[in-house]
């Protein structure tokens, strides 16, 4: 069993997960705004997950992006797709576009880690788990956007695959209230422990 604290701590054995926090998700000429949603509640997640950001740097943890990226003729887009026509036609989270960059707000650094995806888990198709064994991660703090679909998948996921799972409450957003509530409270009742970006910069410190 592992001796790791149970501790929303920023260290060596932490990844810092930043879930598709684009440029597709966060203005408002992108493809989703046309869709609908509402950017300004996602936009909310940035500012904390900035801050996030700079205490995993300084602390030494593992920073780990995702990206939300589709084929530009969608073939790997599957049953969201057909659910979600939209996405399609509006031309959204295409590879090769814009839409698909992290936020310059969070400019990745050299040897970070970039996950692209097709998929809303982080890990499913990825090599999100060899990044993090290979870097010795037992914790996972986890968020970005949005709360009750890609964020939610990865959280429950790294659960499953019996990681240290954090879910940072103020530093995730969803288009939607009801959705973004209703998903905090599923995820820190079975798959992960609630924090804030108050008490994670605290106990890092």
């Amino acid at each position: 069993m592992s001796d790791l604290p149970i501790e929303p701590r920023l260290d060596s054995r932490t990844a810092l997960i930043i879930v598709d926090m684009q440029e597709g998700f966060l203005r408002d000429d992108a493809a989703m705004a046309r869709l609908g949603f509402n950017l300004g509640l996602l936009r909310e997640a940035l500012d904390p997950c900035v801050q996030l950001l700079e205490a995993a740097r300084n602390a030494g943890a593992l920073v780990v992006f995702t990206r939300y990226v589709y084929k530009p003729d969608y073939s790997d887009g599957a049953i969201m797709i057909e659910l979600n026509p939209g996405l399609k036609a509006e031309g959204a989270l295409k590879a090769g576009d814009w839409e698909v960059e992290i936020s310059p707000a969070l400019a990745p650094r050299a040897g970070e880690a970039i996950i692209d995806k097709s998929k809303p888990s982080a890990f499913y198709g990825t090599d999100m788990d060899e990044v993090l064994e290979k870097n010795g991660i037992e914790r996972v703090i986890v968020c970005g956007i949005t709360t009750n679909c890609c964020v939610e998948s990865t959280v429950r996921d790294a659960s499953h695959r019996e990681y240290q799972t954090w879910l940072v409450t103020d530093a995730v957003a969803e288009s939607a209230r009801d959705r973004h509530d209703y998903a905090i409270q599923c995820m820190t009742m079975l798959f992960a422990r609630g924090t804030t970006v108050a008490e994670i910069c605290a106990a890092s410190s």
